[in-house]
């Protein structure tokens, strides 16, 4: 049984089809990247790492950089998406955790795993800015 989003402050939800839709984009987003970390791992594993001298133990660490802060970010974007997937499910999805109302549907097309409207955005990052170092 497919849930809606009920629970904001003014009682409007979000719309059945719109949840259908970007659990469906989640679910893509979630598999191309799954098979982008897939693909990446076997790139580190197939690295020649019979170094021949400096300049290629250099290249070869600047690989493995480059592929652990890829996997990092890889695993980050997962876990958003798991999160946003588990927000469809406690019927919470669509709704902006700083102002807890409903997010602008075309943002959730745009970025279904968000978690805040742009109006909540705003203010968070005013926050960030506030008490910044």
């Amino acid at each position: 049984m497919m849930k809606t989003c009920t629970g904001t402050r003014n009682g409007k939800g979000v719309d059945p089809d719109l949840i259908e839709k970007c659990r469906g984009r989640l679910l893509t987003m979630k598999q191309e990247l799954l098979t982008r970390s897939t693909n990446s791992q076997a790139d580190f594993v197939q690295l020649d790492r019979s170094w021949a001298d400096e300049a290629d133990m250099t290249v070869v660490q600047m690989t493995e950089d480059q592929i652990l802060m890829s996997q990092n970010r890889l695993r980050k974007q997962l876990l958003e998406i798991e999160s946003a997937l588990a927000r469809i499910e406690r019927n919470e999805f669509g709704v902006c955790e700083e102002t807890r109302e409903p997010i602008e549907r075309d943002r959730l097309l745009s970025m279904p795993y968000t978690r805040l409207s742009i109006e909540g955005a705003e203010i968070r990052e005013s926050m960030k800015r506030k008490f910044a170092p």
